[in-house]
């Protein structure tokens, strides 16, 4: 008989080995994630389909069971004691309950913690319009957003509005009064919560995701009408990102949505999370500053251009990835060999390589 794992004892085990995730699945054993790979928990077994059970059910309630056995995913989050958080997608594989969990930290990290450009510090002095923060799932988005809201609340008396799925990180009012709204807890949906935002007097909003055609277009509203926003988006770069913010409307709406953007965008942070020579992982970004030449590009609907923009861009602050990759590689951060797996144009690396 398998002896039943407890859930305390993976996460503590989480929290230990400074992993960023765990997974249970039926067939393998509890896994994690240290620096980017998964590694099988030390001295666990295999997870039969009640084990797996028993361990996710353990997290939930009676209504949320309810809805994940509804629905067949759920998403939530916890508090692990003083240790932090954790966000879960709980959902079915071939029949069976399964869950990845993320490890949020409680304390907040400033943008110098986490390696970013300190240009970045800037994006929360602006007195309205859209910064978007971009990249693929685990590249540290939550983490970008929280440290940027955090400084917002250190040192301005505004009131800020997260719209979150689920909430990660949990800010205590400093300055600001800061309102932190979870989808399917507080909301139906993001695009219902910022339809009501724009009634609660908010001066900064977040919005965790913009998955759709409706979130996208309240994000570019509450922008037009004096707001300062923060979002997301699982995008690689900065032209990347103008298309996929335009590409979801229908063809006759993308010229006027291109000029919206060019009006209200402020900022771009396309980031990357890269494995570091030994241990551990370093952030990397590429930044666009929304300049007048980078305006008309948007307008114009040739955001293909925008990498030549941020290029030229650097006393604006402006930063190519492969040049910031090839940083990395001088500082003896990264390798060569690791950051050819990140390199938008292995010629431009080759290039910033040869100075």
């Amino acid at each position: 008989m398998q002896q039943q794992p407890k859930i305390e004892l993976l996460l503590d085990e989480i929290v230990k080995r400074k992993a960023s995730d765990l997974h249970l699945q039926v067939g393998l054993p509890p896994m994690m994630r240290v620096d980017g790979a998964l590694l099988a928990i030390h001295g666990s077994a295999p997870l039969n389909e009640e084990a797996v059970e028993i361990l996710i059910f353990s997290l939930l309630d009676e209504d949320q069971k309810q809805i994940l056995l509804r629905d067949k995913e759920f998403d939530f989050s916890f508090a692990f004691g003083d240790l932090g958080r954790f966000r879960v997608n709980a959902f079915h594989e071939r029949g069976n309950l399964a869950a990845a969990m993320r490890l949020i930290p409680h304390e907040i990290p400033t943008i110098e913690q986490l390696g970013l450009p300190t240009i970045i510090n800037k994006f929360t002095e602006y007195p309205r319009g859209l910064v978007l923060v971009t990249g693929p799932t685990g590249s540290g988005k939550s983490t970008t957003l929280a440290a940027l809201v955090n400084r917002i609340n250190s040192e301005r008396a505004v009131h800020i509005i997260t719209v979150e799925d689920p909430i990660e990180y949990t800010h205590v009012s400093k300055r600001a009064v800061i309102v932190q709204r979870e989808v399917h807890y507080d909301t139906f949906s993001f695009s219902t919560a910022l339809r009501s935002a724009l009634r609660e007097d908010p001066d900064v909003v977040l919005i965790g995701e913009m998955r759709d055609l409706e979130t996208i277009a309240a994000a570019i509203t509450i922008a037009e009408t004096g707001h300062l926003v923060f979002a997301t988006l699982h995008t690689n770069s900065a032209a990347q990102s103008i298309d996929r913010m335009v590409d979801v409307f229908p063809p006759h709406q993308q010229p006027q949505i291109r000029a919206q953007l060019s009006n209200i965008l402020m900022a771009i942070c396309s980031q990357r999370l890269i494995p570091a020579i030994g241990s551990g992982r370093i952030a990397a970004a590429e930044i666009l500053i929304a300049t007048p030449a980078a305006r008309n590009i948007i307008r114009e609907g040739k955001s293909y251009q925008l990498e030549a923009v941020i290029q030229t861009g650097a006393e604006f602050g402006m930063q190519s990835m492969d040049k910031t990759l090839v940083g990395l590689i001088h500082g003896g951060i990264i390798s060569y060999d690791e950051a050819r797996n990140y390199a938008v144009d292995l010629q431009e690396l080759d290039r910033f390589m040869r100075g």
